[in-house]
């Protein structure tokens, strides 16, 4: 990520109680004969979230709010915890180094992009991980885990993993590890309504993620 990018993570407990997920974009045309032509024009889903209903205290909206300002609003992106999607492994589970596949030695590659891979039978959709929460990565080369710092390395900043050696050819590289989601604010300002608050009105804070 560049420069406009603050490796901090919006408030943790905001974002357990926020709403979203991913958005496709997928053209329709009707023929005249009743059939359908698709065509989706993004190659990578987009997430988008709404961290209002996260806020449950005038003390949560004050931290948003700090935060929010740090940011200058829609300037600077921010790792966000996505409670549903964090890990290569279900969100309940422990991650393993052979969790994901993210590719295959042939003796000179030495950098690999942490990927995460979305079904199995038809059409799996493999997304880049580019924001691993550090000390949660694991990899393993043809099944045997390998310790960080011992001759591999994660960059947190971007999830690529880089090999002082590069694998053997054929050799599969697997990795496991917990993830943040790149974001920002969707809007240039907050508006909260203390009176609505009390009252029970959630206020809205709109995220959307960053494709690199």
């Amino acid at each position: 990520m560049p420069a406009d990018f603050h490796e901090v993570r919006f408030p943790l407990d905001v974002a357990l109680g926020s709403r979203g997920g991913p958005v496709r974009r997928t053209e329709i045309v009707t023929l005249a004969s009743g059939r359908e032509h698709r065509n989706g024009r993004w190659a990578d889903s987009r997430r988008r979230y709404d961290a209002g209903l996260g806020v449950r205290t005038v003390d949560a909206l004050h931290a948003v709010l700090a935060f929010f300002e740090e940011r200058r609003g829609r300037l600077h992106g921010f790792r966000f915890h996505d409670r549903v999607d964090c890990k290569s492994c279900a969100p309940s589970g422990v991650p393993s180094p052979t969790d994901v596949r993210i590719g295959t030695g042939d003796g000179t590659r030495a950098i690999f992009q942490l990927v995460k891979r979305y079904g199995s039978g038809f059409s799996p959709y493999e997304r880049a991980i580019r924001k691993p929460v550090a000390g949660s990565v694991r990899i393993a080369v043809a099944g045997s885990e390998l310790a960080l710092g011992a001759g591999v390395a994660c960059d947190a900043t971007t999830g690529l993993v880089t090999f002082a050696a590069p694998p053997a050819a054929g050799a599969p590289v697997t990795a496991g590890f917990a993830f943040d989601v790149p974001v920002r604010f969707d809007a240039d300002e907050l508006e909260f309504d203390l009176s609505a608050f009390a009252a029970g009105a959630i206020p809205s804070i709109p995220l959307v993620e960053i494709i690199p």
